[in-house]
Parts: C-alpha cells; sequence; structure tokens
C-alpha cells in the first residue's frame, strides 16, 4: 500500500498497520476500488483524527427477500462496519418509484409507495441479520429527494450532460436499437447520486451493474463543492448453477430465511470450482485459512469437506450452530438414503386398480408434472419405501408409503 506522501512520514507505525489493515478488508472480494488512493487518504484522515468515514449503501426495496447473492455487498458492509465507520443503509422510496432500468433493455414498472414501504420493513429485518442495526443509520431519499420540487430538479439536472448519461451501456445500447427511454430514467443516475451530496457520502458500494450510477454520485459532489467519494463495486455472485447470476426468478438461489436443511443441501450442491467463490465472497474466513484450505483440497482432500464447512457457517450466521448439526445430520442422512423424521404426510385418494405411481409422484407435490415424474423414473430418481423403482406402469395400493424423489424430497403418502 502506498501511503500519501505528505502524510508518511509523520504517521507512526500503529496508524500505518490500521490503514493498511482497512485496506486489505476493504479490498477482499471486490470487483474495483476507485480511487485507492483517494480511499488511503480517507483511511488516513480517521485513523488519525478519529472520526469515522460515512460508507453509503443504497437499496431500492423492489422485492421484500434477501438471498444469498444480496448478502455480498451487505458483508462488505459489516466489515467496513466492524472497522468502525458510520454506516448509512439507504431505503430508496422515492427513486424506487422512478425505477432504475441498471441492465435491463426496457422500463422497470415503477412501485407503489404501500408496495415500497412493505419491501423496505421487511429487506431491513432481513439486512440486520448481517449488519449490526445498533451500528447502522437508515435512512430514507425521500427526505431530501421530495423537497427538491420542480426548481430543485432543474437546477440538479444542470450540473449533469445528456452525452454523459448516454454513456451508460444500457442507454447506449437502446438508443441505437431504437429502444424507447422514457425521459424519467434518464432522472434516476442524478438522484441516486444526489443521494451520496446529501448524505456527504465518503465511499459508496455497489454491485458491478451499479457502477455508472455509483460514478455519477462521485461527479455530482464535486458539483456542490464536496470531496467526491470512493465507489467500491461487488461481484455478482453466480447461482447455484454456477452460470447465472442468482436470482430467485432463474431458481438458482439459497434464501437467508430459507430452513437450515435446505439451505445446508443447496450449499453442498454446488460444483467443486464455484464452492472457492461461494468461500471468497460469502466466508468470513481469514484469507489464509481459504488459501490452506484450497491447497489441500488440491492435494487430495475430499472437497466435500471444505463444502460442509462453508454451509454449516453459512446456517450458523442466519440460524444457530445447532441448526447447523440438524441440517449436517438431516443431509447425510438423506445421503444414505434413510429417510428423515419430518417429512409432509399426505392422504390421497385410491381409485379402483391402485393410483399410478407418476400420479402418485404429482399429486403429493414432488414433482411439477406427470410427464417429470416419468422422467425422474427413467432416471432412477424415484424411490418407494426406499427402493428404486423403475417400472413405469407401477401402480400403488391401499397403505401408507414413503416416496422420494432424487435426494431431498420425501412424502409420507396414506392411501385409502
Amino acid at each position: 500500500m502506498s501511503m500519501p506522501s505528505a502524510n508518511a512520514a509523520a504517521l507512526n507505525p500503529e496508524t500505518i498497520h490500521a490503514v493498511q489493515h482497512a485496506l486489505a478488508i476493504t479490498k477482499r472480494g471486490c470487483s474495483e476500488l476507485l480511487v485507492e488512493a483517494d480511499w488511503v487518504s480517507k483511511l488516513v484522515r480517521s485513523a488519525t483524527t478519529g472520526k469515522p468515514l460515512r460508507i453509503k449503501l443504497g437499496l431500492d426495496p423492489t422485492a421484500p427477500d434477501i438471498h444469498l447473492g444480496h448478502t455480498v455487498v451487505l458483508n462488505k458492509l459489516r466489515q467496513l462496519q466492524d472497522l468502525g465507520h458510520t454506516v448509512i443503509f439507504l431505503i430508496g422510496d422515492f427513486t424506487s418509484r422512478i425505477g432504475d432500468p441498471s441492465g435491463r433493455n426496457a422500463t422497470r414498472p415503477p412501485l407503489t409507495l404501500e408496495q415500497i414501504r412493505a419491501n423496505a420493513e421487511t429487506y431491513y429485518a432481513q439486512a440486520s441479520l448481517v449488519l449490526d442495526p445498533e451500528r447502522t443509520e437508515i435512512r430514507y431519499n425521500s427526505e431530501w429527494s421530495e423537497p427538491l420540487g420542480a426548481d430543485g430538479m432543474i437546477r440538479l439536472a444542470a450540473k449533469y450532460t445528456l452525452a454523459r448519461l448516454l454513456e451508460r451501456d444500457d442507454f447506449t445500447q437502446r438508443f441505437k436499437s431504437g429502444v424507447p427511454i422514457a425521459m424519467h430514467e434518464l432522472l434516476y443516475p442524478l438522484m441516486q447520486g444526489y443521494d451520496s451530496v446529501a448524505l456527504h457520502s465518503d465511499l459508496e458500494l455497489g454491485g458491478t451493474d451499479q457502477k455508472f450510477n455509483l460514478l455519477v454520485g462521485r461527479e455530482l459532489q464535486k458539483e456542490y463543492g464536496q470531496e467526491p467519494q470512493c465507489i467500491l463495486t461487488m461481484p455478482l455472485l453466480e447461482g447455484l448453477d454456477g452460470v447465472e447470476k442468482m436470482s430467485k426468478s432463474k431458481g438458482n438461489y439459497i434464501g437467508i430465511q430459507e430452513a437450515p436443511a435446505s439451505m445446508y443441501a443447496k450449499l453442498l450442491s454446488i460444483s467443486d470450482t464455484l464452492m472457492w467463490r461461494y468461500f471468497e465472497l460469502l466466508s468470513f474466513r481469514p484469507l489464509a485459512e481459504i488459501a490452506a484450505l484450497r491447497t489441500e483440497v488440491e492435494a487430495g482432500r475430499n472437497p466435500k469437506d471444505a463444502k460442509v464447512l462453508l454451509a454449516r457457517e453459512i446456517v450458523t450466521r442466519f440460524h444457530c450452530a445447532a441448526d447447523a448439526d440438524a441440517a449436517q445430520s438431516d443431509f447425510e442422512l438423506r445421503a444414505r438414503g434413510g429417510v428423515p423424521d419430518d417429512i409432509p404426510e399426505v392422504a390421497l385418494d385410491l381409485p379402483q386398480g391402485g393410483l399410478a405411481l407418476p400420479a402418485a409422484l404429482k399429486q403429493a407435490g414432488l414433482v411439477p408434472s406427470t410427464a417429470e415424474a416419468l422422467r425422474m423414473i427413467e432416471q432412477r430418481g424415484v424411490r418407494v419405501d426406499g427402493a428404486v423403482v423403475e417400472d413405469r406402469t407401477l401402480r400403488l395400493q391401499a397403505g401408507a408409503v414413503v416416496l422420494q424423489v432424487g435426494k431431498r424430497k420425501f412424502a409420507r403418502v396414506t392411501l385409502a
């Protein structure tokens, strides 16, 4: 780390060490830190004056639920919070009504104020599982955005050019393709940037898809005579498939409020390669410890051992150690072909001649369709009372049976 030349000689070794440590924490797992030299100067000033830096994360509550992908940025915020800095959890109740088109080819429909408030309440409650709520400043950008009025909006718009706004990738692509760009969309980066002015932000965090908006905030602070914020972008976490960004709509996500057993099993299902990405972005273990673990795996240790450590850490964070123990026991029982104690119980009507197995699987909620049931039978993925079934024409008779699809789906079915 290069220290500011004007201050380096005056800094004592303890301060230098503190700044180096803070910089290492800041950069762990990040995509980009702009401008690093400016951030070092801010850290030095904070270390020498004892005044915390103001670190901002703005979130539009467009959905109420948080998955592990969202926690990549929240984890970083908590790490900086633990260094003693002021963390500002900014809820974009005003900007949500505009709608951010980031990474989209069309406009995102704006939310109603009622939807925004309901989502924000749930979102922050879940975010508090990562952040320390006692040390988090919660703000709403309607505080300063609504009082701007028409005159304030015009004055704000005068501080940025259309040419600069059209440098944003999605605007550029849509403009070239003849896809409409509504005027209100151009206001979104300006309003997000103005948040940084209102909050006197020293550092703003966001995903890599937010880089343009974060830079607007930096430029607007200069226009308003403030020291420009630094920006820290974090990677977008891949989902369970290892390809697409983690997303509830794509079904490749792990919700932070999922049941411990489900969370644990999903983490054990990721690929050996993706596991290290999750360690880097989700684990709080020291980097040296992760590097040593990776060396052991490359030398022949079973990768599952590492996944178990990761899964236990994540489940413990969002639940507790006892839940992690139970989730691990449940997973191992299922892997041995055992039946967990807590499985759904379903009562089905028995037609004359018995109930076809594919229909039973669908009615028990183990598959979405009979076609999927047939596919799973063909792949030897269906068990009846622990025995693999390959007969597509099997009919179940009166009585109780345990049906299993794959490794994790069970139902105790009673036919009468």
